[in-house]
């Protein structure tokens, strides 16, 4: 059966067998040797005054079909032990390996098209981000105050809510989960401290009856420090944090 191809369309001899096995519709694993290799040899035949280093490398295939083509029309020997491997074994392998890298470069291929179609933005920053400044400085809040002294406090009041549990009272009743807001508790840090000249950060954790509770006021007051509602003092080392309003 005679084929019409042209050469340029092919990359070299690999590509030209996966067009003839494609062609003839058959599978890869048991290739028609006598059929693709008469096809391939009616190829090369049509081939004229084309690049002898390509041409060369269509002959070499065509030499290695004809060869695989002799061995499988040669009588089969019966061998005991084990089997004899098919002549067509390492062909099937490089057509697999050339059609996985095949489709990995129409893959790529794609990928470029795709993003040949994406435009970039430089980065730019808005003018008034970039002039923006905070009307109250965070370190001014806390000037004197690490956060491993907050910690250390926090964790101090924490140990007492746990020393304050009655091993047995503690496991009667049903104990329900207690719904509290920190902008609520912010409302209500705000009433506590206005006016006052100032109130210890320790008597206002200490108040709060249940552990959610000394963690929603914990939180609420760095949230009124942050946006300048209050501010913290301490006047020396080690000695009581106190919490005075700016409102």
């Amino acid at each position: 059966m005679a084929i019409d191809v042209k050469l340029q369309v092919f990359e070299g001899p690999l590509d030209l067998l996966l067009h003839l096995i494609e062609k003839n519709q058959v599978n890869i694993y048991d290739i028609p040797i006598v059929t693709i290799t008469e096809q391939y040899l009616e190829y090369i035949e049509e081939m004229q005054a084309q690049d002898l280093d390509v041409m060369s490398e269509f002959l070499v295939m065509a030499a290695t079909l004809i060869s695989i083509k002799a061995k499988m029309l040669l009588p089969k020997e019966e061998v005991e032990e084990e089997e004899e491997e098919d002549p067509r074994a390492e062909l099937v392998r490089r057509l697999l390996e050339y059609k996985m890298y095949k489709y990995a470069a129409t893959e790529l291929k794609d990928m470029e098209m795709d993003a040949s179609y994406a435009l970039y933005k430089h980065p730019t920053i808005p003018k008034e981000v970039e002039e923006f400044k905070e009307d109250i400085d965070p370190a001014e809040l806390c000037d004197g105050l690490t956060l491993s002294r907050l910690n250390e406090i926090f964790r101090m009041v924490m140990k007492k809510q746990v020393d304050k549990i009655d091993p047995i009272r503690s496991k009667f009743g049903t104990i329900e989960k207690e719904e509290i807001s920190i902008e609520d508790k912010m409302d209500s840090i705000r009433q506590e401290v206005r006016g006052l000249k100032g109130i210890s950060f320790r008597t206002l954790l200490e108040m709060q009856a249940s552990k959610i509770n000394i963690i929603v006021t914990f939180m609420a007051i760095l949230e009124l420090m942050k946006v300048g509602a209050i501010t913290v003092r301490q006047n020396d080392l080690f000695d009581d944090i106190v919490i005075d309003s700016l409102e």
